[in-house]
């Protein structure tokens, strides 16, 4: 199944992308390449490679987590300019409306 022009124009409009329609048939033809490598790989033999370690559905074993946790040199309430309730209180920002306010 080859990717056309169109095609990348409706992904496009999926993705909320902006593509410029004078590099339609180019984007086409590297999805194409892409595509193409993409099915070599699935022509290659894997049957007698193991897993790699650790992303297999088991996972990585992790060791466990004895102990109190670190205490800080300071209580935070030392060191932070505001704080209410135990929560660090910072300014928002600069993109958010009303940045010159404090989150709550």
């Amino acid at each position: 199944m080859a990717v056309t022009g169109q095609d990348v124009l409706k992904v496009a409009k999926l993705a909320s992308l902006a593509v410029d329609e004078g590099k339609l048939d180019a984007l086409a033809r590297e999805l194409n390449s892409i595509l193409g490598h993409m099915e070599e790989l699935g022509k290659v033999n894997t049957e007698r490679i193991l897993p790699a370690e650790g992303l297999s559905s088991g996972g990585q074993r992790l060791r466990a987590d004895h102990g109190p946790a670190d205490a800080l040199a300071h209580a935070p309430a030392d060191f932070a300019p505001e704080m209410r309730d135990g929560f660090f209180i910072v300014p928002r920002l600069a993109t958010h409306e009303g940045s010159s306010e404090r989150t709550p």
